[in-house]
């Protein structure tokens, strides 16, 4: 059966001026080429085939009938149950995002010293990812013991405590299921980056809020996020990964950060722009990347951008390299935190 819509059926409803006719009985009507004709038949002979006058229930009952057929057409994929079923999980997801993001966005305000240890912590425990065995990545094995208490992540407990005390708000107004620590971590690193993009924007306005919000609202990045934010749905691995993957950034040389970065599918511009994940002091970082003739183009490419008003190259490779970074070796199940809805009963409802 051909695809019918009720719009394309309009064209065919010519009215004409009401004028008296024999008893005519209503036909159902035919499809032709995917357009509805709708046509009464008189009983009288002769006139069988002859186009006539609608009355108004005669149009709604055509109209009627079209509707039914478009949505028996319909109906045998069932594609319209799943794109609402879709929907309905796609909304759950994005409601309880924006409340993750609210969540870490009070509690990094609250404690801002930790910015660089949240982005360091996401790091490393991305950075365990290995391209030969598809193993290890963005999987929230950081936080076990065992891999928690390795040199290159010395300093990172508080960052984590931050992000565990996170989770038990979290998961007490999650109606999907508890939160992954795997994808908690990466949306702490998501809050830390916009609140140091916020921060900037601040100080370009000679510290006023009201005016670097707006600033940022213009010029900033945030519809740059898409794709991070569909990556949403990590599983957290239950024992730590394999040691010796991650170097210990602050005793580095640039060519081992290098290798490491070229070893999971980045390079220097990306090691560039991630100065600020290597330690607490980037531009002292900085100053170390610079000194590697491949790397150092790129560092005075991100650090003339930040001094621009929208810092759009800076902000944009960012968001990029961290999207690259958080989905290493992850499937995402994109059902994640969605929850049955509760049926409506259609016989209670008083109409």
């Amino acid at each position: 059966m051909a695809g019918v819509s009720f719009l394309s059926t309009l064209t065919s409803l010519r009215l004409r001026p009401h004028s008296p006719r024999p008893s005519l009985a209503f036909a159902a009507p035919e499809i032709s080429s995917g357009v509805v004709c709708c046509y009464r038949r008189a009983e009288d002979a002769g006139e069988a085939d002859e186009r006539c006058v609608y009355h108004r229930r005669d149009v709604l009952r055509c109209v009627g009938a079209v509707v039914g057929m478009e949505l028996i057409s319909s109906s045998g994929s069932l594609t319209g149950v799943s794109n609402a079923a879709d929907l309905i999980q796609r909304r759950q997801r994005s409601e309880f995002q924006s409340s993750i993001k609210g969540t870490l966005s009070t509690m990094i305000k609250g404690q801002p010293d930790l910015v660089p240890s949240i982005l360091t912590l996401a790091l490393n425990d991305a950075m365990t990812y290995d391209k030969a065995t598809k193993s290890g990545g963005p999987n929230g094995s950081i936080r076990l013991s065992a891999e928690l208490g390795r040199p290159e992540n010395s300093g990172l407990s508080a960052a984590l405590d931050l992000i565990m005390e996170a989770k038990k708000g979290i998961d007490t107004y999650s109606k999907g299921g508890p939160i992954s620590f795997a994808d908690l971590i990466q949306y702490a690193a998501q809050a830390s980056i916009k609140k140091t993009f916020l921060d900037s924007a601040i100080q370009k306005c000679g510290g006023k809020e009201d005016k670097g919000k707006l600033l940022y609202t213009a010029y900033g990045s945030n519809g740059q996020w898409g794709l991070f934010d569909k990556q949403f749905g990590r599983k957290d691995a239950e024992a730590p990964d394999p040691e010796g993957r991650i170097p210990q950034w602050n005793k580095a040389s640039v060519q081992e950060m290098k290798a490491k970065f070229t070893a999971i599918g980045l390079g220097p511009r990306q090691l560039a722009v991630m100065s600020a994940f290597l330690g607490p002091d980037q531009l002292a970082t900085e100053n170390l990347l610079s000194s590697d003739p491949e790397v150092r183009p790129w560092v005075e490419k991100y650090q003339r951008s930040r001094e621009t008003i929208s810092q759009t190259d800076y902000e944009v490779d960012l968001i990029t390299s961290l999207t690259k970074l958080s989905s290493l070796g992850q499937k995402i199940d994109y059902e994640a935190y969605t929850y049955p809805v509760k049926k409506i009963e259609l016989s209670k409802l008083k109409l």
